[in-house]
């Protein structure tokens, strides 16, 4: 079941944060990815480093510029009730490296590639 493997330890986002941010972020915590979320912790995006990378490379400002500039906006998700299975399908499928896992619409966690590798090594 995916509530086993949630990843209840991420980056939470708003979309006025600036992308500077986003990055002292992501590299102060060691992660790669953050969610984007409203004030009710409902999920308006997902940002990763490839993200901010592809927006630095346009002109702009980086100190200033809000995250919502550089999320991704359609978000692939998991419902907590999701099947572990399901999960690794949708990230493989997709080519990407997590999800957020919602409860009725709210951010919970995250489920990325090493929390299900590691899932199935303590198996």
């Amino acid at each position: 079941m995916l509530s086993n493997i949630i990843n209840q330890d991420f980056i939470k986002l708003f979309p006025a944060d600036t992308v500077k941010h986003a990055l002292e972020q992501m590299q102060k915590r060691k992660k790669s990815v953050a969610v984007v979320v409203n004030e009710n912790d409902f999920l308006k995006g997902i940002i990763v480093k490839a993200d901010i990378y592809r927006f630095l490379s346009q002109p702009g400002h980086f100190e200033t510029y809000p995250v919502e500039l550089a999320m991704t906006k359609a978000v692939i998700t998991a419902d907590k009730n999701d099947d572990i299975k399901h999960v690794a399908k949708l990230l493989r499928e997709n080519d990407i490296s997590a999800v957020p896992v919602l409860d009725n619409g709210k951010v919970i966690g995250l489920v990325g590639l090493e929390d299900i590798v590691d899932y199935f090594i303590k198996m």
